[in-house]
């Protein structure tokens, strides 16, 4: 981490955050600096629709058989805008380098490559929406205990197994969640 911000990183939900958008969530910090943070949603889907099924409203032609995998809610802010985070052998000048050999793209290239066999990431999660921090906002909800920080990896960031991805980032904290409690001890 440098200079304290978290891109990269990612966050952990704990239990009685006051904003049930974000009940067991595990964001990926996408950009932080002194000014905002910008992170995606892992592990909620949008139930009933898939890559390809996006693909197809936005008229993108597919020379590829894709996987049926489904859109995530990447967040609660501009639902309609879609980020797409992949893995970083796929990049074109408005890749964003998230780290850990990931970024995100926002623009119709990405979207391209993915339905084409040669060009498109190795792996890639489609959101639409994001959630947004701003200045000193996250910081404070660290301080105030509603999220736990750990390492991304790319099981995390890019698997589908989306129920049990909240409590695979806790268990790599060494945390139970069956442990955790909706307030924390002050001294």
């Amino acid at each position: 981490m440098d200079s304290g911000f978290l891109t990269g990183q990612l966050l952990i939900s704990m239990p009685g955050i006051s904003d049930p958008r974000f009940e067991r969530t595990l964001i990926l910090i996408c950009a932080h600096d002194p000014q905002h943070a910008m992170g995606l949603a892992l592990n909620h889907p949008v139930q009933g629709l898939t890559v390809p099924d996006l693909l197809e409203r936005l008229e993108v032609r597919s020379t590829i058989r894709l996987p049926p995998d489904l859109v995530l809610v990447g967040g609660p802010v501009e639902r309609e805008r879609g980020f797409v985070l992949h893995t970083d052998d796929y990049r074109v000048e408005s890749s964003l380098e998230v780290g850990g050999g990931v970024a995100l793209t926002a623009t119709r290239d990405v979207l391209e490559a993915m339905a084409n066999e040669a060009g498109h990431p190795r792996l890639a999660r489609l959101a639409l929406g994001y959630a947004g921090w701003g200045a000193g906002q996250l910081e404070y909800e660290i301080r105030e205990n509603v999220w736990l920080t750990c390492e991304a990896d790319e099981a995390l960031v890019f698997d589908t197994d989306y129920e049990t991805k909240w409590a695979r980032a806790l268990a790599k904290l060494g945390i139970d969640p069956k442990f955790l409690g909706p307030a924390a001890g002050r001294a």
